[in-house]
């Protein structure tokens, strides 16, 4: 095993000269790509060798910071031809490069990477970052290719049943193992003042505003709730108490101007801002006084709930998918019926109800809790340990 003296808890459980070669369409910043920055980080910490296998994006300096070596290709690409010259890439890669083991996040480079693997002989795995619809057999068995390596890394306890009830595979295959969470970076002890100050600045908030503020992290698409929520908003006792702040990409949308004219006509036009993308999102959180995500289709972990549990943010989300195992409900936040603006109004006045020591017990209870089941640390240790299992088995 390899280790580093002083390192991390995880850094003995590679095998000796372990070379990880990470499969990812792009690197532009979204939740997948993040992930797979941090573990390249995780493995260089742990004296070990990270390789990425991606068309790039924003993130690449990040990824070279983190220890992490580039290997540009079009594996974002879905085109038949692309993947089989993909394929042939990413065999000479894994030869040349002295690979160990191979890990794909998507599903069109998993048809490349599996292949490459089973050609090399070197173990494959494979996470299923999100939920697949499967309307057709033929759908359903392109999204199986996600599950025909030698293990599958499901991200939540819903996503695993997902899995197995859409694909005839044994459940010894598949590993739960949920997504980890900056700890250290989303830390309100990290995040000073005027950090905050900049952002409620941002959204026009004046210093003295008396009313709180709900925050939504969500691109703005129809599944993602925001019209329930300004529904909600609507028919509440605490409309006239609320500024409703979204963030996410979409601002300049049909879904947008459907939004606005929702709130236009309810009489919040004021009161619900859609702000665009933000990217200092630690401060972004401290900068509201609760987080909501009004999702109506299952989400199949909800990093953003986590994130905002970090940052000791209570949380009213709706009780679907993996944010029905994140949030302990009535402790560390609110689950809600997805859908139902009445469900809603009263979460809303419920949560408005909480004396500020109450709000503030259950944010560090959320936070506790994002420490001991999200961290990047505790994700690490049972990616590594499976790495690990994965390359014992096949030598």
């Amino acid at each position: 095993m390899a280790a580093l003296a002083g390192g991390p808890p995880y850094a003995d459980m590679l095998p000796r000269d372990f070379t990880l070669l990470q499969v990812t369409p792009a690197l532009d910043g979204g939740g997948v790509e993040t992930l797979t920055v941090d573990a390249a980080a995780a493995v260089a910490r742990a004296g070990a060798r990270s390789l990425v296998a991606s068309r790039g994006g924003r993130l690449e300096t990040a990824l070279a910071s983190a220890g992490g070596e580039l290997i540009r290709m079009p594996v974002d690409s879905r085109n038949p031809l692309t993947l089989i010259a993909n394929a042939r890439r990413l065999r000479r890669v894994i030869r040349d490069e002295r690979v160990s083991l191979v890990h794909v996040r998507s599903r069109a480079p998993a048809f490349s990477a599996v292949w490459a693997a089973r050609v090399t002989g070197i173990p494959v795995v494979a996470t299923y970052h999100g939920i697949y619809a499967a309307r057709s057999p033929l759908k359903r068995w392109y999204n199986g290719v996600m599950t025909r390596g030698d293990a599958v890394i499901a991200n939540s306890i819903f996503t695993r049943d997902h899995v197995l009830a859409q694909h005839r595979i044994a459940p010894s295959k598949i590993v739960v193992i949920a997504e980890g969470i900056d700890s250290t970076r989303f830390d309100p002890a990290m995040v000073g003042r005027k950090r905050v100050e900049a952002v409620r600045a941002a959204w026009g908030i004046a210093p003295d505003e008396s009313r709180r503020v709900v925050l939504v992290v969500a691109r703005l698409t129809g599944w993602k709730g925001h019209s329930v929520l300004i529904e909600a908003l609507a028919r509440s006792t605490v409309r006239e108490e609320t500024v409703l702040i979204c963030v996410g990409r979409g601002e300049t949308t049909p879904m947008a101007a459907s939004l606005r004219a929702l709130a236009l006509g309810a009489g919040l036009s004021e009161q619900v801002r859609l702000v665009g993308p933000f990217h200092d999102m630690p401060a972004a959180y401290l900068a509201a006084d609760m987080i909501a995500a009004p999702s109506t289709e299952p989400e199949s972990f909800g990093r953003g709930v986590a994130e905002a549990g970090a940052m000791t943010k209570v949380v009213l989300a709706s009780r679907l998918g993996g944010p029905a195992e994140t949030i302990v409900d009535g402790a560390t936040g609110w689950l809600v019926a997805p859908g139902d603006p009445e469900a809603w109004a009263r979460a809303l006045e419920t949560a408005f109800a909480c004396a500020r020591p109450e709000l503030e017990a259950m944010g560090a209870a959320a936070r506790a809790r994002v420490v001991e089941h999200y961290s990047l640390e505790t994700m690490t240790a049972a990616t590594f340990d499976l790495y690990g299992r994965l390359c014992e088995k096949s030598a």
